[in-house]
């Protein structure tokens, strides 16, 4: 395990994000035996150097959770910045006797973090966003004189005196007539209601690091499982199994009947034994 550690200051990124995020990524991951000796010492002697290897190994991971909520118009630095205090929160409360990755663990409160940053600076429905769209909502506001929806003769009669199209008109009478949501679902929600919540699908999935980890170990130990799986065959069958289904110029098996003097039956029912072998290894 390297003791080439980056400066406490890489929890708040700076002026230059892509800089910050290419130092982060330049940290190594922690092997899960590394990541249990770091826990274990964290919890046992207090050890503060152990608490900043697993804070600096996984900044890589809060830059990807911030990525999946870039769509609030908020600073990406900013929500790793708040998502980095989730992480030091997991790291005080994780237990290397849990039996997950500390990143599973963790996301729970990097995301509560986030989420927290949201709630404060972030409003659903953005009102004016450019200069025209400013300049209409303030000329809309004082030619609306009641709190109905404008009929169709008045909306006609505002986009004749403010010179736009009746469309526009509409458009910004929507967004005057919106109101805030809430991110998450309401204490009062019932769980019918409770997935309309934007928390529950405004999410990038795709980012998510813990889905990623499990994702890599699940393909590893297939990998794995596939090898060790293939081992156990005949040269023949491995052959069979490695050219028709491995190989970029896969071949037929008339291909392989001809090459070992068989007819075509004989090498599909080799094949055919071959990968009920195998698949029995695997699921084993």
């Amino acid at each position: 395990m390297g003791t080439n550690l980056q400066p406490v200051d890489m929890l708040i990124p700076g002026s230059n994000l892509e800089s910050y995020i290419q130092a982060v990524n330049g940290i190594p991951i922690l092997s899960v035996e590394e990541e249990r000796a770091l826990t274990k010492r964290l919890h046992e002697d207090d050890d503060l150097t152990a608490a900043r290897h697993l804070v600096m190994s996984h900044l890589r991971f809060v830059v990807h959770i911030a990525k999946s909520y870039s769509g609030y118009g908020l600073a990406q630095a900013d929500l790793i910045q708040e998502g980095n205090v989730g992480m030091m929160k997991a790291i005080k409360r994780f237990n290397p006797e849990f039996g997950v990755r500390l990143v599973s663990f963790a996301v729970h409160w990097i995301k509560a973090e986030m989420h927290e940053f949201i709630l404060r600076n972030w409003r659903i429905v953005k009102i004016a966003t450019t200069k025209a769209q400013r300049k209409m909502f303030f000329n809309l506001r004082s030619s609306k004189k009641r709190l109905a929806w404008f009929t169709n003769d008045e909306v006609h009669s505002v986009a004749q005196d403010l010179g736009v199209e009746p469309r526009v008109v509409r458009e910004m009478e929507g967004r005057l007539s919106a109101h805030d949501a809430a991110f998450d679902a309401g204490s009062d929600d019932d769980d019918d209601t409770a997935y309309l919540a934007p928390a529950n699908y405004l999410e990038d999935h795709n980012q998510d690091p813990a889905r990623k980890i499990e994702q890599a170990d699940w393909s590893n130990d297939s990998r794995q499982r596939l090898q060790e799986a293939m081992r156990t065959l005949d040269e023949r069958s491995l052959d069979i199994l490695s050219k028709r289904w491995l190989s970029d110029q896969k071949s037929t098996l008339h291909d392989l009947a001809d090459e070992y003097g068989v007819s075509a039956e004989r090498i599909r029912q080799l094949e055919k034994n071959a990968m009920k072998k195998v698949k029995g290894l695997m699921e084993s």
